[in-house]
């Protein structure tokens, strides 16, 4: 993994979402992302032909921007994302043979984590960062109690119901990234309003 990839992701460490984006609006979408200030792009394997949007948006965009493959279940998956030029690996889940396989090709680990024990055993094989979802479900309190046991410097990533008005909160928890979904990225939703809701969330974080 280059040592710059957590770097770029530390200076804005919202992750948009990309669940069921197509190819043909994958540079629309990742345009109108970056002109609002994102540099960390999800695509996930449950989207139409993903390997082609994921193509695209990195072709564009290239190391302007950190680019990810979502819903990654499998080792054979984070080949394909590999190959198709992804460089973060995120899953829902937490699979040990997930993580070392992202971390034997030299790519960022950020598996799903639901309790301590999940946590611990996900930094045990080398993720990098702990994605904790639904972190809506969880709550910012739990993000707290967590924080608390947790090595320290462990790297957390709360997704799933983050919003422009709930995303203070989970910031103040001291959070390293969001992940952010629906909110600002699901088929249908215009250019135009994607670009609205992205400004109000980098305007939060960086105000």
């Amino acid at each position: 993994m280059p040592e710059n990839i957590l770097d770029r992701v530390e200076r804005m460490p919202l992750i948009a979402i990309l669940r069921g984006i197509t190819p043909e609006e994958s540079a629309t979408v990742s345009d109108v992302l970056v002109d609002n200030g994102f540099c960390f792009m999800e695509v996930t394997l449950n989207s139409p032909d993903w390997e082609k949007s994921l193509g695209i948006i990195g072709e564009k965009h290239g190391r302007n921007i950190v680019l990810g493959a979502g819903t990654v279940l499998t080792p054979d998956d984070v080949d394909r994302v590999r190959d198709a030029g992804g460089e973060v690996i995120i899953s829902p889940n937490m699979r040990v043979d997930v993580i070392q396989r992202t971390k034997e090709l030299g790519m960022l680990s950020v598996p799903g984590c639901y309790t301590p024990t999940e946590c611990f055993a996900a930094l045990d094989a080398g993720a990098d960062i702990l994605k904790i979802f639904p972190a809506d479900t969880l709550g910012v309190s739990y993000i707290k109690a967590i924080s608390a046991v947790l090595p320290g410097g462990a790297r957390i990533c709360p997704t799933g119901g983050v919003s422009p008005d709930n995303m203070d909160a989970f910031l103040a928890a001291g959070v390293y990234a969001i992940g952010i979904g629906s909110a600002l990225y699901k088929p249908g939703k215009t250019a135009e309003e994607i670009s609205d809701v992205a400004a109000m969330f980098v305007s939060g974080f960086r105000n």
